[in-house]
């Protein structure tokens, strides 16, 4: 192809394409003609660069003191946070693992319920399918007989918690008028302007009066009279129906009519000593007939108990009724009497305090004839006997002031968390001065007696119910060793245990040489419930208590059981001293039974006659036990 016949496009082209490639040629090696430049650092640069280096090569400065102690306290403080949360983890699989465990325990608990009601019903339905009439009849009975007695129980057992916050009432308005007449302290300038300004008040009002007219004292006085002789009226029918009810007691052989006979009797009882309580009379006066009462309710009471329990009434128990008839016939005479021949004008004078008036000749006459009642243990042998001495146990000891008394009842009674104790006033018990004292606790108000001499708990008593049982009679006895150890009496040795499931009553008396003295006696109540001591009374203690020089025995245990009867089978023996008339005598203590009757004989270790016998009765608070 000719140069002509090549198109002028692709001839523009080409040379466009020679022309780049001559000029990227160019300039390469323009380039590698140019000379290398060589980076030279000016000396600023170098002297800034050395002294870094320098900066950097020195030595770590040391750390401050305060910095060091923030560094140690944040780590500890972690350690401790660590520890806390390591703890709550460690509670919460803990009570994860408890309520799991409870879980488990209330199931099989239910499924052994379950089981038990079902071994029960199999148990019923076998037994009726082959119980005869007789026996269906006998069981039904004996169901029945169970639930008047569960309704006494209750009954009584609300009778017995409304005396007690009765007494507790009485107790503490007479804790209240001793600490009124004790507060007489001379006035100060307040006071006498207090009484300067009273004196101006009563004139003005006693001149108000006498231009008025005087108050209707006289019918004041005959209203106060018509509401007292109602409860003489009130007291007449109350004797009237214990005397229906203690002659059909005489002769009744009925367990359910003796079980309404002896409800009967019990509640009467509690009325009269009521009633007796708002006669407007010196308590000298209704003392015995009050005391009556309320053993004929103790009595009364316990028979019910025994009688519920399926139990028939013993001879003593059938004397002690014929006893308690024959005496309230006397005191309904004495009543009745009274009732028919009293007026107004007695019932004012004896208001007034008069003597010679039918009131007081009738009460006095019941005063004077002792009433007495069979010998039957309801506290324990000897509770009751203290003799007329002075306190031995106190003699060289010296007197203490009221606030030293606060002092030590908060130290005696330290475990029941006393914020406050205080002295309402001062008592006089047998031949002992005491300081009453009121303590403030977590349960509610205490009271306590302190003798004046020596600063002995002579007296205590908590207020607060106790409802159940948590502790065994064992474990009640070592709690109350413990308290009174605690308070300073200590070598007792517990003689008689008393208890119905919520209290347990403890008698302690001191031992000498193995010999039991019955005339250092201490009561304690025992709460079974919380387990701890709510009551003691230690009067006997304080006033016998001293070391004795012992007789010794001149027969020996052996020939003082010979002349025991043949019908006691005799359990346990020991020696003590036992108090008769005033006196003390050394004698073998004997206790048995006999035809389901338990019995303690006294035997005199010097001559080997028989000085006293006693029998073991249920009470009010359950049977007693030794």
């Amino acid at each position: 192809m000719s140069k002509k016949e090549i198109s002028s496009g692709t001839q523009k082209a080409e040379a466009l394409a020679r022309n780049g490639n001559e000029k990227k040629t160019a300039k390469t090696a323009e380039n590698k003609k140019k000379p290398v430049k060589t980076t030279v650092k000016s000396e600023k640069t170098v002297k800034n660069t050395t002294k870094k280096t320098a900066k950097k090569a020195r030595p770590a400065k040391k750390m401050s003191e305060k910095r060091r102690q923030r560094i140690a306290a944040r780590e500890q403080k972690k350690l401790e946070m660590a520890k806390i949360r390591a703890e709550k983890k460690q509670k919460r699989l803990e009570k994860r693992l408890e309520s799991k465990q409870k879980r488990l325990d209330r199931i099989a608990s239910l499924k052994q319920a379950r089981a038990e009601r079902r071994a029960k019903r199999q148990e019923r339905r076998a037994l009726l399918r082959h119980e005869s009439k007789e026996n269906r009849r006998e069981r039904r009975k004996e169901e029945r007989d169970a639930r008047i007695a569960a309704r006494v129980a209750k009954r009584e057992a609300a009778m017995a918690d409304r005396r007690a916050k009765r007494e507790h009432r009485l107790k503490v308005r007479a804790e209240k008028r001793a600490e009124r007449n004790d507060k007489r302290h001379a006035p100060g300038f307040g006071g006498w302007l207090a009484a300067v300004i009273s004196l101006g008040v009563t004139t003005l009002a006693l001149g108000t009066m006498l231009t008025f007219g005087w108050i209707n004292m006289n019918g004041m006085q005959s209203d106060m009279a018509t509401v007292h002789t109602e409860s003489v009226y009130e007291l007449n029918s109350i004797v009237d129906n214990l005397d229906t009810n203690l002659s059909k007691a005489r002769i009744s052989n009925s367990k359910n009519e003796q079980v309404r006979l002896l409800s009967n009797i019990a509640i009467e009882s509690e009325m009269a000593e009521t009633v007796l309580e708002r006669l407007p009379m010196d308590i000298q006066l209704t003392q015995n007939m009050t005391s009556f009462v309320n053993k004929m309710a103790d009595s009364a009471q316990s028979m019910l108990y025994a009688v519920a329990s399926g139990k028939k009434l013993t001879d003593s128990q059938i004397a002690t009724i014929e006893h308690m008839y024959k005496t309230n016939l006397q005191l309904k005479e004495i009543i009745n009497e009274l009732t028919a021949n009293a007026n107004g004008n007695d019932m004012i004078e004896a208001m007034r305090g008069k003597d010679g008036n039918l009131l007081y000749l009738s009460f006095g006459e019941i005063q004077n004839n002792t009433i007495e009642t069979p010998k039957e243990i309801n506290d324990g042998p000897f509770a009751e006997n203290i003799k007329k001495v002075s306190a031995k146990n106190l003699e060289g000891l010296e007197e203490i002031s009221a606030p030293r008394a606060e002092e030590l009842a908060k130290r005696y009674f330290a475990d029941y968390k006393v914020s406050d104790a205080r002295c309402v006033g001062e008592t006089v018990a047998e031949q002992l001065s005491c300081y009453s004292l009121m303590l403030t606790t977590p349960d509610g108000e205490m009271s306590a007696q302190l003798s004046k001499q020596g600063g002995k708990v002579v007296e205590f008593n908590s207020y607060k119910d106790c409802s159940s049982k948590n502790f065994s009679v064992e474990r009640c006895i070592d709690i109350a060793q413990d308290f009174l150890a605690k308070i300073g009496y200590n070598g007792m040795k517990a003689v008689w245990t008393s208890e119905n499931g919520t209290t347990c009553n403890l008698n302690f008396a001191c031992t000498q040489d193995g010999v039991v003295l019955y005339s250092d006696m201490v009561k304690v109540k025992v709460c079974e419930e919380r387990g701890i001591v709510t009551g003691i009374e230690a009067l006997s203690y304080v006033l016998n208590h001293t070391e004795r020089q012992l007789p010794s025995a001149k027969i020996s245990k052996a020939d003082a059981k010979a002349n025991l009867s043949s019908n006691l089978s005799v359990e346990t023996s020991r020696l003590c001293l036992m108090p008769i008339d005033g006196n003390e005598v050394l004698a073998y203590e004997f206790y048995g039974s006999f035809d389901g009757n338990d019995y303690y004989v006294y035997v005199d270790a010097a001559t080997g006659d028989e000085i006293e016998v006693f029998t073991v009765v249920g009470t009010a608070q359950g049977r007693a036990l030794l």
